[in-house]
């Protein structure tokens, strides 16, 4: 069975990031986008060091999406160079990561089992 995957971002606000996340969410390349808003940061960015508020999102989905939702979210995204970490799971509990893959899903994908021969 394909395992979860969740995908760190920031953005710089969390209007940008619920609507990025809904059109991810509707794409069905994530099943739930979380937004924690209220981060401080302090970063080097073009040789400066800069400090901003930003929010912080994680993303569930599943690994086989791994590269078209990073090309998703960096299409979409109102950064230059967006942060996307995978980070992997080792262990999720089987009701949740069931709920993940299923969400993550090709609408049309058919869910019944290969015809026996």
């Amino acid at each position: 069975m394909e395992r979860p995957l969740l995908v760190y971002t920031t953005f710089p606000d969390a209007a940008s990031a619920l609507n990025i996340g809904e059109a991810l969410v509707r794409e069905r390349l994530i099943a739930c986008i979380n937004v924690l808003p209220g981060m401080q940061s302090v970063y080097s960015w073009k040789g400066a060091v800069e400090r901003g508020e930003e929010v912080a999102a994680i993303l569930k989905s599943r690994e086989g999406l791994a590269d078209v939702l990073s090309a998703a979210l960096k299409a979409r995204h109102p950064y230059e160079t967006p942060i996307i970490l995978h980070l992997p799971v080792a262990g999720a509990d089987a009701d949740t990561a069931a709920w993940i893959l299923a969400e993550t899903q090709p609408a049309d994908a058919t869910l019944a089992a290969p015809p026996s021969s």
